[in-house]
């Protein structure tokens, strides 16, 4: 009878072991996960996020741009001379801006994007993005596993974004597809079924490129409505250029580059009578004192 009791009590206590395990592993995975990309919490919020977009290697302009109040810098790495060590700097020398990094990569390989994320981008744009397989790899190389194959090394993210980087980065990682041709549009429905994109752009100027129509035909609008659709369908965010802000649906918009900014900086000065209190001369730069 007392052998009976004690594997009894034995097998309620294990039971009982069990149950509290589970609770803390749920309670565990249940925690929120830390997210220093408040673009990406932007987005999930539904919210509008623009950014402008940076050729220039100068982490001064870089920083100015960054702390104008955009949402996220879209470093120009496919259509400019920039080198992996250039945004390295720029990145790291306005380390805290409100503007968060993004970059767009010149394709979805594993050296373009292992770079990018290890010099501190928290989004990927991957151009040109006609089939399912170049969508899957550019999930696969921005994510560590178990969601993708991004390998750890050595890199200034750590630096940039906290300790617990390694736990947190798939949370905070912004995948950007960006459709440009007939070809892309015709396998938008594969492509939107990737798991782990969070934006699909309609790429306006290539759309026209490719298909050989203007803005406002028949055939281009039938394209980018297509893109607008599926997009939309499949609960991912849809990008466009920042003039295309009053169609529906669009969230994720594209900026001017700094060229358009400091010509459209340098009209509005001109412009503009300087404003200083009375009695407060105005410092050399126009800045008060």
């Amino acid at each position: 009878m007392k052998a009976r009791y004690s594997l009894s009590l034995t097998t309620v206590c294990v039971a009982v072991s069990w149950i509290a395990f589970g609770g803390a592993q749920a309670q565990q995975q249940k925690a929120p996960v830390r997210m220093f990309n408040t673009a990406k919490q932007k987005l999930r919020e539904g919210k509008t996020i623009v950014g402008a977009t940076v050729f220039s290697p100068d982490p001064n302009i870089y920083c100015a741009i960054a702390n104008a109040g955009y949402d996220y810098l879209w470093i120009e790495m496919q259509h400019s001379p920039l080198m992996f060590e250039d945004v390295a700097k720029m990145i790291w020398a306005c380390r805290g801006a409100s503007a968060m990094p993004f970059i767009r990569v010149p394709d979805a390989t594993e050296g373009d994007i292992q770079k990018a994320t290890d010099i501190g981008a928290v989004g990927i744009i991957v151009p040109t993005v006609d089939t399912v397989e170049k969508a899957q790899a550019a999930v696969k190389w921005s994510k560590y596993p178990p969601e993708g194959r991004r390998s750890q090394g050595n890199g200034q993210y750590g630096a940039l974004w906290g300790s617990d980087y390694r736990q947190i980065a798939n949370e905070n990682m912004v995948v950007v597809i960006m459709i440009e041709t007939p070809i892309g549009v015709e396998n938008a429905e594969k492509i939107a079924s990737v798991p782990g994109i969070d934006v699909i752009f309609a790429a306006s100027t290539d759309l026209g490129n490719f298909s050989g129509h203007r803005q406002g035909e028949k055939e281009y609008e039938a394209l980018v409505t297509r893109i607008h659709d599926v997009t939309l369908q499949h609960g991912i965010r849809l990008g466009g250029p920042q003039a295309w802000k009053g169609r529906p649906g669009f969230t994720f918009f594209q900026g001017p580059g700094e060229t358009q900014l400091i010509e459209a900086g340098a009209k509005v000065d001109l412009s503009a009578k300087p404003e200083a209190k009375p009695g407060v001369p105005l410092l050399e730069g126009g800045k008060p004192q």
